[in-house]
């Protein structure tokens, strides 16, 4: 089989780097190569399935969130911007709604509605999309590219896309082939490493057992009695303070989620690159959770004593031993519900020191989530080695990449499929109109 362009991997870039090759040159053959038995097995699980396509922040503010150098996806940024993803989708019979923080979602709030409208686009622009299609091999071959897959295929190619995605969550055909096959061109692979993952505080999980070196602790490991009296639970309006090796590194403001796998939500995952990434190179990482941040420990204190004093003089409390008088203590000051993830928490919690705890709730945190639950993978394909204008290997002529295979990663709020959509159309558009060059 020969194509002009062949696309490895039907994922978010790989199937927007097929609509921009058509945009660049319409006369291109273009072949997408994926694995899996269906395309965009990852965009389906994105946003709990209701896919948060994008974020129509400026790129001033959207670049804050995009890790480790974001002047790497400027271009890209501008070339396709989140508007003309929006405009791209809603032009294609997709309407869209746009939420709190900027975060874009189909207004069906499906998925699998993006999969099928990218799908059909790719198609409309001429594309083939070969499904269960396993690469098993490429090389430079004549100024072109060899490709044999798993199924005794051959593609002769003038132009390649490596969109393979990085190695978060596997089971969607993210393994990571990418790299091997950029190492193999001469490209550098940064280190990888999970992001947007679950962290895992010390005993929440495999009690008394011993935490793998790596910091890894799979998501499946059962939960503790810790983690079993606080999975389920969701604290609003919190203030986190992260402090490593003792030293403070981060502060954020806002909701956590505590989950089967360990702390989750908007701001667990805000800090869990820095802190996957210190825990990686042996660092002690801690959480301190401020429950009240709106107040301060000696009016928090005031509170108390009012609330202690009341509970005493209740008729309700007469007979109630001292440890049911501060569990209601403790319901009057948060959910019910985690009262008792508190008490274990804090075997020490008493009346007069409680201010103090729910001022700085500390978790020691033993480890995390890894590839087989995090939702981006940090590190990948070196940014020096591509030029930002055209997604174009420095190295290899012919020869592109996009998406997560590249060492860039967001932060949550549909930063990442932006970045896959933006790199993605523009690789595909670069390779097509290199055609014209050649």
């Amino acid at each position: 089989m020969n194509t002009d362009i062949l696309i490895a991997g039907g994922g978010a870039a790989g199937m927007m780097a097929a609509i921009g090759a058509a945009s660049g040159n319409g006369n291109a053959s273009v072949t997408i190569l994926e694995k899996m038995p269906r395309p965009g097995r990852k965009i389906m699980i994105s946003g709990k399935g209701r896919c948060n396509i994008t974020n129509l922040k400026r790129w001033q503010d959207f670049s804050r969130h995009i890790h480790p150098k974001a002047d790497f996806l400027k271009t890209a940024f501008h070339e396709f911007s989140p508007e003309a993803m929006i405009s791209f989708l809603n032009g294609s019979g997709l309407p869209t709604v746009t939420e709190r923080g900027d975060r874009v979602f189909p207004a069906s709030y499906r998925a699998m509605d993006v999969v099928d409208t990218l799908c059909r686009k790719a198609r409309d622009a001429g594309a083939r999309l070969l499904t269960g299609e396993e690469i098993a091999g490429v090389a430079a071959d004549d100024g072109g590219f060899y490709v044999r897959t798993s199924s005794g295929t051959t593609v002769m190619a003038k132009k390649l896309v490596i969109a393979t995605g990085g190695l978060s969550y596997p089971a969607t055909g993210s393994t990571g082939d990418g790299y091997g096959w950029a190492e193999e061109f001469g490209h550098k692979v940064r280190p990888c490493f999970p992001s947007l993952t679950a962290l895992v505080p010390a005993g929440y999980k495999i009690p008394g057992g011993k935490v793998p070196s790596s910091g890894h602790i799979d998501r499946g490991t059962p939960l503790s009695a810790l983690g079993k009296a606080l999975a389920g639970n969701s604290l609003k309006n919190i203030s986190l303070t992260v402090t490593i090796d003792g030293t403070v590194a981060a502060e954020e403001f806002g909701d956590i989620d505590f989950t089967d796998g360990g702390i989750e939500g908007p701001v667990g995952f805000m800090v869990s690159r820095k802190c996957v990434k210190a825990m990686t190179n042996g660092s002690k990482v801690e959480f301190s959770i401020d429950l009240k941040p709106a107040v301060d420990t000696g009016a928090l204190a005031d509170r108390i004593a009012g609330l202690v004093r009341a509970i005493e003089q209740d008729p309700r409390s007469r007979g109630k031993g001292e440890h049911e008088k501060f569990r209601v203590l403790l319901g009057k000051l948060m959910p019910g519900t985690l009262t008792d993830g508190f008490m274990k928490s804090n075997r020490n919690a008493c009346a007069d020191n409680l201010a103090g705890l729910l001022k700085d709730w500390k978790f020691p945190i033993s480890g995390y989530v890894g590839y087989e639950r995090c939702v981006v993978t940090a590190g990948g394909v070196a940014t020096d080695e591509v030029f930002p204008k055209t997604m174009e290997s420095r190295l290899v002529q012919g020869l592109y990449f996009a998406g997560e295979v590249l060492d860039i990663d967001g932060d949550t709020g549909g930063y990442n499929l932006q970045s896959a959509f933006s790199t993605g159309f523009l690789a595909g558009r670069s390779a097509a109109l290199s055609l014209h060059q050649d």
